[in-house]
Parts: C-alpha cells; sequence; structure tokens
C-alpha cells in the first residue's frame, strides 16, 4: 500500500493561528474616535499642565510671607463694688464676639482702603503689570477688586473657640509683608480702641440716663408724700396714732380714779349730794371723751373726704415705701455711674500680640509644584469624567 508522505516543514511556512493573529493586527490600527481621544487629552490635560509651569517658571514673580498672630482679651480683674453684688450686669461686660468683629474687618474695604493709604500697596502689587498678570494688579484697580484681591494676599484662620487670629501677609518682598502684618496689627489694635471709646460713652450714658431717670422718681415719690402730708394734716400717722393712744390711756386712768371716788363718795353720803352728782357728770365726759377718741381711729373729722384713718396709714405706708424704693434705687444708679467712669479710666479691651510679624528670608510662594499638580489632577479628572460621559452617550445612541 502506497503511502503519501506529508509536505516538508519550512521555516517560511505560517501556521493559521499565526495568520489570525496578523490580520488582527492590521485590523486594530488607530481609528478617528482614538485620535480625537488622545487630542482631547492632550488639550484639556497636557497643554494646561505645560502653560501652569511655563508661566510659574518663566513668569510669575516670588512673594514673600510674613505671620502674626494676636487674641482679643478682655479685663478680668472684678472690682469692688462688682464683688458687693449686680453692678455687673448693670455695667454690662464686652462682647464674646469682638474678636469675630475683628477678622472680619481685616478682610474689609475699611482695612484694604487704610493700608494702601498707609504703604501704597496698590503701587507694589502694580509694579509687575501685565507680566504677572495673576498676581498683579492694574494701576488703575477699583476698591471692590482690591479687597479681593486683598483677600488672596491676605490669609487669615480664626480659632472661635479660643479667639486666637493667625494672619499671613505675602509680599513682593519680606520687608513689604512684613510692614503689611505690622500695619495689620496697628490697625486692628485701632479698632480695639475704637471699640473701648464707644463702650466707655455707652456705659457713661446709660449711667447717667439711668440716675437722670431715678432722681426724677425719687423725685415724684417725695413730692406724692409731701402732698399727702399736707391734705390730711398729719406728718406721720404712726406718731399720730401713738399720740391718740397716749391720750385715751390718760383718759382711762383719770376715769379710774374718778370711779373710784365716786364709790368712796357714796359709802360716805347718798346719792343726793351733790359732790356725787359731779363725779357722776365728770366719768360720764371721761367715757364719752374716750369713746370719741377711739372712734377717731376709724374715721379722721379733720380732713375733707374724712377717709377712714386704717386708709390714711396704709396710703401713707404705701408713699414711704414708694420713696424708700426710689431712694434705693438712686443710690444703686450713682454707684453704677461712679463705676462706669471709674471703668471708662481703664483699657476694658486690648490686642494681645503673641507673635510679632515675622521677616521672611526666602520666597515661599507661588508653591510652584502644588499648582502644578492640582492642575495636572483637577485636568486629569475633568477629561476623565468628560471621556466616560462621551462615550457612554455614544454607546446608548
Amino acid at each position: 500500500m502506497n503511502t503519501q508522505a506529508p509536505p516538508p516543514v519550512t521555516d517560511d511556512s505560517e501556521t493559521s493561528v499565526q495568520r489570525l493573529a496578523r490580520q488582527t493586527a492590521v485590523h486594530s490600527r488607530l481609528r478617528t474616535r482614538h485620535k480625537g481621544l488622545i487630542a482631547s487629552l492632550l488639550f484639556v490635560v497636557v497643554l494646561p499642565v505645560v502653560l501652569t509651569s511655563l508661566y510659574l517658571a518663566l513668569l510669575a514673580q516670588p512673594q514673600y510671607a510674613s505671620e502674626t498672630g494676636f487674641v482679643v482679651r478682655q479685663e478680668e480683674s472684678v472690682s469692688a463694688s462688682q464683688m458687693l453684688g449686680g453692678l455687673s450686669q448693670v455695667l454690662g461686660t464686652p462682647s464674646a464676639s469682638n474678636s469675630d468683629l475683628l477678622f472680619e474687618f481685616i478682610q474689609s474695604q475699611a482695612m484694604v482702603r487704610r493700608i494702601n493709604d498707609e504703604l501704597g500697596i496698590v503701587g507694589h502689587y502694580a509694579q509687575f503689570w501685565p507680566l504677572d498678570p495673576v498676581y498683579s494688579i492694574r494701576p488703575d484697580i477699583t476698591i471692590e477688586d482690591l479687597a479681593q484681591f486683598w483677600r488672596r494676599m491676605i490669609r487669615i484662620t480664626h480659632d472661635k473657640s479660643s479667639g486666637v487670629i493667625m494672619v499671613e501677609a505675602r509680599a513682593r518682598d519680606a520687608a513689604m509683608a512684613q510692614q503689611i502684618a505690622r500695619e495689620i496689627v496697628a490697625q486692628s489694635e485701632a479698632m480695639i480702641n475704637m471699640l473701648n471709646a464707644q463702650a466707655r460713652r455707652d456705659s457713661i450714658a446709660n449711667a447717667e440716663a439711668d440716675l437722670d431717670q431715678a432722681l426724677s422718681a425719687l423725685r415724684s415719690a417725695r413730692e406724692a408724700l409731701v402732698a399727702f402730708q399736707a391734705r390730711t394734716q398729719i406728718l406721720d400717722p404712726q406718731a399720730d396714732i401713738q399720740g391718740r393712744m397716749g391720750v385715751v390711756a390718760n383718759l382711762q386712768q383719770q376715769l379710774a380714779e374718778a370711779l373710784v371716788d365716786y364709790d368712796l363718795l357714796l359709802q360716805a353720803t347718798d346719792s343726793t349730794d351733790p359732790r356725787v352728782r359731779q363725779l357722776d357728770r365728770r366719768i360720764r365726759a371721761i367715757e364719752q371723751r374716750i369713746a370719741g377718741e377711739r372712734a377717731s381711729y376709724s374715721s379722721d373729722g379733720t380732713t375733707e373726704d374724712a377717709d377712714s384713718y386704717p386708709s390714711l396709714l396704709a396710703t401713707y405706708e404705701g408713699l414711704r415705701v414708694d420713696v424708700q424704693f426710689a431712694e434705693e434705687i438712686y443710690r444703686v444708679s450713682l454707684t453704677a455711674l461712679n463705676q462706669a467712669r471709674t471703668a471708662a479710666e481703664r483699657q476694658q479691651l486690648y490686642l494681645a500680640t503673641f507673635i510679632s510679624p515675622t521677616s521672611a528670608e526666602t520666597a515661599e510662594y507661588p508653591r510652584k509644584v502644588l499648582l502644578v499638580a492640582l492642575t495636572a489632577f483637577f485636568c486629569m479628572m475633568g477629561w476623565s469624567v468628560g471621556a466616560l460621559v462621551y462615550y457612554s452617550l455614544r454607546d446608548r445612541g
């Protein structure tokens, strides 16, 4: 039986698997969408990173930073009158939000305007315009734009629990940065002094107003008491009633003596004796007088409206209490005014600077590596999201 030998295998021959792989490689060439994706990567990521790097390396000017730290403190000593009680509420205490006010003031247009008037920061930050447009300003900048640029050049941190304020000022040179930091401290102290002056004026004005009101109330209470005494013709109802009770006691003693004499005379004579009739008339007169004095306790016939004596006594006690209360309020108001004047002579608020403005030796800003890395990160994130959204919409379409 004849057998046919297989064809010889040479090195130039290729298997079917190799041919399929070669054909697949030919068909997997770059297409238009791949080129667009690479172009978008170059345009969205590579180009911004390159431009940012070139700008920071060639155009961005170095910046020096000066740091300072301070806190708003208030006087913690307690005066003798406050230890006696109550006057701290009358006078009031400085608000705990003074550090918050100072934090907002440092970022305000008022602070920018004052520092510009003192140091001319517009000319300082505009010296490299338009070479460095990102970290420079126009010479004819408005106050609103200057305030926005100021918030970029000044970094402020505020701890609300302790009231500590940290300020970092940046400038083209170390001397200017230190001067800006010192001026911020000086303007902050001026603001604290203004708050002190305003608090002193308000405290004294309120104390004087309270004293005038207390004096007016005391005058009215005393006038009402004097008018009552003039109407009733009784200076002191309590003393008057004590005097009347003394009269009654004296009459009762005379009545007792007359009764004893009457009994003794009846034992010695009969009722027809003229002395007996005379003693009898004396006894009846004393009894009528005692009854009249007792009746006067409930009705006073000396007044036109015939007020009852208990009513007069109650009215007098009410007027006397009003006078005593008005006198006490007047004494407290007078003490509060003296305390306010004493406190006005002291510094209630002051700025405690625990870090003096520093002088930089190296330019820490702009932080080029960090800015380039952030630019690359955000551009890459934006490009990735855009590519995912594009292909998702394309596959669904």
